[in-house]
């Protein structure tokens, strides 16, 4: 079983920047794909960002593209979500989660792992 936990979640105002920490256990997170979700108040939960296991090919939701980064670092067992320019309409509950394998995926129902998630609040 893997263990998973999210940090880095708090109060911003639009423009700021914010990072985003997930820190999983076992002895295999360089063998697993990541990716970031996120929830607001009465959505659904929606993709964010992907990483691949092998190569550490990304994708975006068109949303977040060019303003956010995901990067993961295997010997810290540490995924990141680097946010930027954010937006109030970035305000949600974000969701670390893994999945075995190293294709990229955008649904949340391939996923295998998942976070209690960190909430992150964007002012206007």
């Amino acid at each position: 079983q893997v263990q998973v936990v999210e940090s880095g979640g708090g109060l911003v105002q639009a423009g700021d920047s914010l990072t985003l920490s997930c820190v999983a256990s076992g002895r295999t997170f360089d063998a697993y794909s990541w990716g970031w979700f996120r929830q607001a108040p009465g959505k659904a939960r929606g993709f964010v960002a992907a990483i691949s296991s092998v190569g550490g090919s990304t994708t975006y939701a068109d949303s977040v593209n060019g303003r956010f980064a995901i990067s993961r670092d295997n010997a810290k067992n540490t995924v990141y979500l680097h946010m930027n320019s954010l937006k109030p309409e970035d305000t949600a509950t974000y969701y670390c989660t893994g999945r075995g394998g190293w294709g990229l995926r955008t649904d949340r129902y391939e996923y295998d792992y998942w976070g209690q998630g960190t909430q992150v609040t964007v002012s206007s």
